[in-house]
């Protein structure tokens, strides 16, 4: 739809109800058509604020890793104790199972020691 150029119209501003050529008049951000003097632009304030979402997710996240913890009292191997669970599940603990223990004493060499 073709529309005219308005180079010989006026229009009356919708605040001041002032004559003024149409081409002057501009369109508010509340769509009425006032005069310059009457015109103002949309605060910032009222623009609503892009809503991006929380940021919850980890991009690449890395799980805790789930190996017994195990706690020495005294000498070790005497008597170590291991959890069920991870490093955060100490509740349960229990005794670390001795399999294939070996004990063995060995020799090798000479030592001296002289004292002057």
């Amino acid at each position: 739809m073709a529309f005219a150029t308005g180079k010989f119209s006026y229009g009356l501003c919708d605040f001041c109800g002032q004559r003024y050529p149409y081409k002057v008049l501009r369109k508010n951000w509340r769509g009425f058509m006032v005069c310059p003097d009457d015109y103002e632009p949309k605060e910032p304030q009222i623009k609503p604020l892009r809503y991006t979402g929380d940021a919850i997710a980890l991009r690449d996240p890395r799980p805790d890793r789930v190996e017994p913890v195990v706690v020495y009292l005294g000498v070790p191997a005497d008597s170590a104790f291991q959890s069920i669970g991870s490093a955060s599940n100490t509740v349960n603990m229990q005794p670390f199972p001795q399999q294939n223990a070996v004990e063995g004493v060995g020799y090798v060499g000479q030592v001296t020691v002289g004292i002057t």
